[in-house]
């Protein structure tokens, strides 16, 4: 992980610096926030930034915004006023972290804010099965496709690839293909030079130089245009980029992986993806099976999510009970692995007891009952009502079970980032109330 602190963090900038290094990451330190930000241009990179309460956080998230650049903020300081610690949040920190600085906090909000984990838990024979196959291809320098629904977890099998890789002491770089509008994919892609386009304030390292000598993680690979597809084959095939107004072309080492919840072979036969691209990203492929498919891994799975939310909002462990095992092994998990967590970060902060029930995790305790005896009352709540409507409400209901996180409740609708903020700001524009956290990005 690699962590830029700006500013002085209330005094406490050194001991926050020690922390990080004894939690395995990288340190930079910028004085100013126009230093930071040369930095993240000159593809430095970071994968959190931890910037003192006194400065201008607001500027900060604003500019990294506007030069579309990625990385979670964490404000900290000494928050002798309760309301400094809202008013940073509100201004666009991701956390807040009070100084003098604890260990356990600081690892807790890395894991949860940076997502840096590349640990697989598991316990099912499939995953056993997948994993040495892994574990064998890990170490080459090949090209690997990384299939599966979505929230199977294949961004965290892309970054398990990675550390057991013998490029783990190099970075790893991570783009959503379909998270990025088109027009400005390639500038993400690729880098720009200042001027190259209305906005290019600055010239720009893209995600290719950033990751050189790394892996670059490529997510959602089916999501990115054809005329696009094109010139990332040049660039996996010669390893040679050009940078968005640029002249010179630029050699770049790395190793690519992508993801994809789709039927790349199928988009083949449709013309919506490149063969010959097709091929030269799918060396190797790691199919993940979708959770109902492998249930052995969901009792696990649960306990380690609910020690990390524990760990994250300082909440005693909780267990859960009978029933509530009962259910979460016969529930059908449409969201898999990504809607597994979401339920159980929600339950933990619904639950007031030391246990986990049913009503905690599912609101109400016959909600995953056999299909046969739900039908009807199904039937019930839809007929009569029209698809904007049914639409409507699923859009948003999914949306407040992933806690306003759009990224989860766009995969557990099976639909794109961008598909799910047109959904919420044409609500928004019709008078509908949408948390407002939901509406920002």
């Amino acid at each position: 992980m690699r962590v830029l602190i700006i500013g002085l963090l209330e005094g406490h900038a050194t001991t926050a610096a020690q922390i990080a290094l004894t939690k395995g990451a990288k340190v930079a330190q910028s004085s100013t926030i126009d230093e930071a930000l040369e930095s993240l241009r000159s593809g430095k990179g970071a994968d959190i930034v931890l910037i003192d309460l006194s400065l201008d956080i607001a500027d900060l998230v604003k500019r990294l915004k506007q030069e579309r650049i990625s990385v979670p903020v964490v404000a900290c300081g000494i928050a002798e006023n309760p309301k400094d610690a809202g008013n940073a949040i509100r201004a666009g920190a991701k956390e807040y972290i009070s100084m003098p600085p604890d260990p356990e906090l600081i690892a807790a909000v890395f894991s949860a804010v940076a997502k840096q984990e590349s640990s697989l838990v598991h316990q099912d024979p499939k995953m056993f099965e997948l994993i040495k196959l892994v574990d064998k291809i890990a170490p080459s320098e090949a090209n690997v496709l990384v299939t599966g629904e979505s929230g199977t977890g294949k961004e965290v099998m892309a970054s398990y690839i990675h550390h057991k890789s013998k490029r783990s002491d190099r970075p790893f770089i991570s783009l959503n293909c379909a998270a990025i509008p088109e027009s400005l994919l390639e500038s993400e892609l690729f880098g720009h030079e200042k001027g190259a386009f209305t906005g290019a304030v600055a010239r720009r390292i893209g995600k290719f130089e950033e990751a050189n000598g790394g892996t670059l993680l490529l997510d959602e690979i089916s999501e990115m245009h054809p005329r696009l597809q094109a010139k990332l084959l040049r660039a996996v095939q010669e390893r040679v980029i050009d940078r968005v107004g640029g002249s010179t072309p630029i050699k770049v080492n790395i190793r690519i992986i992508a993801t994809s919840n789709r039927d790349l072979l199928e988009a083949v036969k449709n013309n919506e993806f490149r063969e010959d691209l097709y091929f030269r990203l799918n060396v190797v492929n790691i199919h993940l099976p979708a959770l109902r498919d492998r249930p052995l891994d969901i009792i696990p799975l649960s306990a380690y999510f609910i020690k990390k939310y524990a760990d994250l909002n300082r909440l005693p462990m909780r267990e859960l009970t009978k029933d509530a095992l009962k259910k979460l092994t016969s529930y059908n998990w449409r969201g898999n692995v990504r809607e597994l967590e979401n339920t159980i970060h929600r339950a933990m902060l619904l639950s007031q007891e030391n246990t986990i029930e049913v009503e905690d995790l599912f609101g109400l305790p016959d909600v995953v009952e056999e299909e046969s005896s739900t039908q009807p009352l199904v039937e019930a709540l839809l007929i009569g009502r029209t698809v904007s409507e049914v639409e409507k409400e699923l859009i948003i209901g999914t949306l407040s079970h992933c806690l306003g996180n759009r990224t989860h409740a766009a995969n557990i609708l099976g639909i794109s980032i961008r598909t799910l903020r047109n959904k919420l700001r044409e609500y928004s524009d019709a008078g509908i109330n949408i948390p407002s956290h939901a509406l920002k990005g």
